[in-house]
């Protein structure tokens, strides 16, 4: 496997997302679904434009059909835009502390139970990978037509947001190797999603729930660092 699916998968994994039945019970379908897609990624397409910097709490549910279990984390998450650089970082303290940066074209994953850093660099894939980065989170909408067929999937409450869900099915055949679709409930004063599911093939997936999200303010260098030590190995798989 190559170092770009590496980071696309681990992307899928520890970034975003019920079974195919479950996914729209209490959605509101549209009757005007085409002019509401728009209207929605129109509104995406705003926030992109004026986009610097989000963060939010994070609380991510992996669900493993094989054995009918469902893991949950939960962090900050921290996104800003430095000139051309796109920087993305999750910080998981529950219920084991990991840290997920993306800066400067490579994604580093750090365990501290390990003490180790493991880099993936994204090379001349690196447009197709910031594109995932901010997937739903501070990216356009009318972009998510390069790689998705997307549909309107109506109106849904979530904690009390009138929210715009979105399905999007992967185009190409690698990415449907890594996932079947991709929900998301896009706010629609924000522009951005709160809430998004990844379906994987097995039948499991990643459920993702952003809070307390705040756009555009100004974020600590810190909040972008690894907390590493002297001490700490760094490694990078090949391939």
């Amino acid at each position: 496997m190559t170092h770009y699916w590496r980071v696309l998968l681990l992307l899928m994994t520890c970034l975003m997302p019920l079974h195919w039945a479950d996914a729209w019970q209490g959605g509101q379908k549209a009757a005007d679904a085409g002019g509401s897609l728009d209207k929605v990624l129109s509104r995406m397409d705003q926030t992109a434009k004026e986009f610097k910097s989000a963060e939010a709490n994070l609380a991510w549910e992996q669900y493993q059909k094989v054995i009918n279990d469902t893991d949950v984390e939960e962090g900050k998450i921290y996104f800003r835009r430095v000139g051309n650089d796109i920087q993305m970082m999750a910080d998981i303290s529950k219920p084991a502390a990991r840290q997920i940066l993306y800066s400067n074209g490579r994604m580093q994953l750090f365990e501290p139970k390990v003490d180790r850093v493991t880099v993936y660099p994204v090379g001349k894939n690196r447009a197709d990978v910031e594109s995932f980065v901010v997937l739903g989170f501070g990216g356009g909408g009318h972009d998510l037509l390069k790689t998705f067929n997307v549909k309107y999937g109506g109106t849904e409450n979530l904690n009390g947001v009138q929210t715009d869900t979105l399905e999007l099915d992967p185009k190409s055949e690698r990415l449907r190797g890594m996932f079947e679709r991709l929900v998301m409930w896009i706010d629609p004063k924000l522009g951005i999603a709160i809430q998004q599911k990844f379906f994987q093939p097995e039948g499991d997936y990643r459920l993702t729930k952003y809070s307390d999200i705040r756009l555009n303010t100004k974020i600590s260098d810190n909040a972008f660092k690894l907390k590493t030590d002297s001490k700490t190995t760094t490694v990078s798989p090949h391939g």
